[in-house]
């Protein structure tokens, strides 16, 4: 049977959709590029430094999250959620977890007062508490009071953003390339249950890695690898779980994105929504081992 040259060459439409697919990609890793090593310069150096980032990207997501929750900035609730949200990481800046946190519910409520009747009230003021708790963990965990060197703190928070990293792009990457039955199409219709499981994976082999090599440097003996898998796969799937949120709070918005403000990304609760989940989660499981432990150990 003859076969043409036709028949052999690429469908033209199948060529697009794979392009189309990898379009975002090189924003992405032009956004990785300048912003990821601002994060991870400010994680070793911890104190002013850690802080300020963490002030300047969550007074961003307060305004990212007014705006979904059509307020604007200039009108009082959206003030007083910058507000509230920017004390209670000073508070916890200074060691004041705890003060932190009632300053977080107060907020929380003065928010909802303001806000009423408006009928997105409610998500203004949940917002005060979902992105507080998780700027009050990132502190908290930094600045571990127990380790006066600071290496505790340096080496938690970095399993923990790492980790998280790995999760997103090992999602992005195996979803991308492998496609197949999608996660949750009534939350976000472009995520597959293959990024999630590759996701997963490679969460787990970065947090494995890791734990090897913070273990080895810091002469703590052999690393307990199902723990550590135990810690890393929870982490991981709790990041994917805020990605769904964030995702679906957009959804009931109508929003495609946050904001415009990171190329690839869209807005910072597009970028940050997997760490805004696991931070607490994190924080919550450091609580329960002591001050001065590893995450994984």
């Amino acid at each position: 049977m003859h076969v043409g040259s036709g028949d052999l060459a690429p469908d033209p439409s199948e060529s697009a959709a794979r392009r189309r697919n990898w379009r975002d990609l090189r924003p992405r890793l032009a956004s990785a590029a300048v912003l990821g090593p601002i994060a991870l310069w400010c994680i070793w150096q911890g104190g002013l430094a850690w802080l300020v980032l963490i002030g300047v990207g969550f007074a961003g997501l307060a305004m990212e999250w007014a705006h979904l929750a059509e307020h604007r900035l200039a009108e009082w609730p959206s003030l007083a959620m910058l507000v509230g949200i920017l004390a209670a990481g000073g508070a916890a800046g200074l060691q004041h977890p705890v003060l932190a946190v009632v300053l977080l519910l107060f907020t929380g409520l003065l928010v909802w007062a303001l806000a009423f009747p408006n009928a997105h009230a409610r998500w203004l003021a949940f917002g005060v508490l979902y992105l507080g708790v998780a700027e009050v963990a990132l502190i908290w965990l930094r600045a571990d009071a127990a380790d006066e060197t600071g290496v505790i703190g340096r080496a938690n928070v970095l399993f923990l953003v790492l980790l998280v990293w790995a999760s997103d792009t090992g999602a992005y990457v195996f979803g991308r390339l492998l496609g197949g039955p999608k996660l949750a199409p009534r939350l976000s219709p472009g995520k597959t249950w293959s990024g999630a499981v590759g996701g997963l994976v490679t969460a787990l082999a970065i947090g494995l890695q890791f734990a090897f090599v913070g273990d080895t440097l810091m002469q703590r003996g052999s690393m307990h690898f199902f723990r550590t898998g135990a810690v890393a796969g929870g982490l991981a799937i709790v990041s994917q779980l805020g990605d769904l949120f964030e995702s679906g709070l957009k959804r009931h918005f109508g929003a495609k994105d946050s904001s415009n403000l990171i190329p690839g990304h869209g807005g910072l609760l597009d970028r940050m929504d997997a760490l805004l989940a696991a931070a607490p989660f994190a924080a919550l499981l450091l609580l329960s081992k002591g001050r001065g432990a590893l995450l994984w150990g």
